[in-house]
């Protein structure tokens, strides 16, 4: 029986309760009785949490809110001082995720505070092109026809489709072909884009089709179709103008990777940093 206790959870989780705080009182009479830790609420971060409250509620706090939303503050600042002077703050993943996040946030807020000149992000757009480069992109009309209905005489069908769109320029070209639920029109899009609606056979066909005049058969993942490409854009390499804001993106989180190597690497010249070696299979440590 008392060893089936001593085997629960919960008996553990008790026992390590009572070593904790026994740590706490050895700690609170080693630091001496009478001595006093202050705590300060500053008239600035009295603003302060009223303002957040004002912020969340459209209101400021009344003076019995103020003073538990105080009293909150107080309480918190004494758990987190008992919990730092326990050590419970070491080897917990969630803090030490937190504290990290926020040392990044400090190089971060480096990177944001650069505002890079016309020259730093034309040299930036020249060295890296192929980040930048504006692809083949095409707009086009496009009647789809179902192999699974029209059969061996889908041939046929696409003719007469062919004929009737190049020879009545005033036809709806949407009346004509078969249901689906791809678009019907595209407007101006590459050929990147185009391949995960149609597929790559399609992408690549269109890319090729001259402007103006219906073509086809030109075959998709899901069918054949008829299409008329509207426009044509060739792939170029942009103007800074054309792509500021993804230039001016691009560079500020590279300089926000350089200056948080920057600080790691300083940082470390502090340490001395030991790496043991991990024993090999089925050696004893």
């Amino acid at each position: 029986m008392f060893g089936r206790v001593c085997r629960e959870p919960l008996v553990h989780f008790l026992v390590l309760a009572l070593l904790v705080f026994a740590a706490y009182h050895f700690l609170a009479s080693a630091a001496g009785e009478g001595k006093v830790d202050r705590i300060v609420i500053t008239s600035g971060k009295t603003m302060q949490i009223a303002a957040r409250f004002a912020q969340i509620w459209q209101r400021p706090p009344s003076p019995q809110e103020l003073k538990g939303l105080i009293d909150e503050q107080v309480k918190e600042e004494i758990y987190v001082r008992e919990a730092l002077a326990l050590g419970l703050d070491k080897d917990d993943t969630v803090i030490r995720r937190r504290l990290r996040q926020k040392m990044e946030l400090l190089s971060d807020a480096g990177a944001d505070a650069l505002s890079p000149t016309d020259a730093e992000l034309e040299a930036y757009l020249k060295s890296h092109p192929e980040m930048f480069a504006v692809n083949l992109a095409v707009s086009f009309q496009q009647v789809f026809l179902n192999p699974q209905r029209h059969g061996s005489g889908i041939g046929l069908t696409v003719a007469t489709v062919l004929a009737t769109l190049n020879n009545n320029s005033e036809i709806d070209a949407s009346t004509l072909g078969d249901t689906t639920l791809l678009p019907a029109e595209m407007p101006l899009t590459s050929l990147d884009s185009i391949d995960r609606i149609f597929g790559s056979k399609f992408a690549d066909a269109i890319g090729k089709a001259k402007v103006g005049a219906w073509t086809g058969p030109i075959a998709s993942d899901f069918g054949l179709h008829v299409v008329r490409v509207s426009r044509r854009q060739e792939g170029h390499s942009p103007a800074l103008g054309e792509v500021r804001n993804a230039v001016m993106r691009e560079w500020t989180n590279d300089k926000r990777n350089e200056l948080e190597n920057d600080h790691l690497t300083a940082l470390l010249k502090r340490y001395e940093v030991i790496v043991e070696s991990v024993p090999a299979e089925g050696t004893k440590p």
